[in-house]
């Protein structure tokens, strides 16, 4: 359900398109070597903590940006390559869109 949230509220920005969605990790990886993205979502986060998956993108793709939810829905992570990491507390959609924006910049 939270993906399907997340789906519908990109949709509806001008600036921004999905352009899939995918379960596996490894369909990920593979799907991110085809398609040019700049934002990757993840949802949902079953255990605190950066997944593996993380560095495998970012060591690929250096310019990608990774929104990270946690399962709860308490907390947002965005990650970018130069190891910084910003912490969204309580998310709405306001504050994860603009997080995104604001790394595009």
């Amino acid at each position: 359900m939270l993906s399907e949230v997340i789906r519908n509220m990109v949709d509806h920005q001008p600036d921004m398109e999905v352009v899939g969605e995918v379960l596996d990790p490894i369909e990920l990886l593979n799907a991110a070597r085809i398609i040019s993205v700049d934002v990757v979502i993840i949802t949902p986060l079953k255990v605190n903590g950066e997944p593996r998956i993380c560095c495998h993108l970012l060591e690929e793709h250096p310019l990608l940006k990774i929104m990270i939810l946690s399962a709860d829905g308490e907390t947002a992570f965005l990650y970018q390559s130069d190891s910084s990491k910003i912490r969204i507390d309580e998310p709405s959609g306001q504050s994860i869109l603009g997080a995104i924006r604001e790394a595009m910049l």
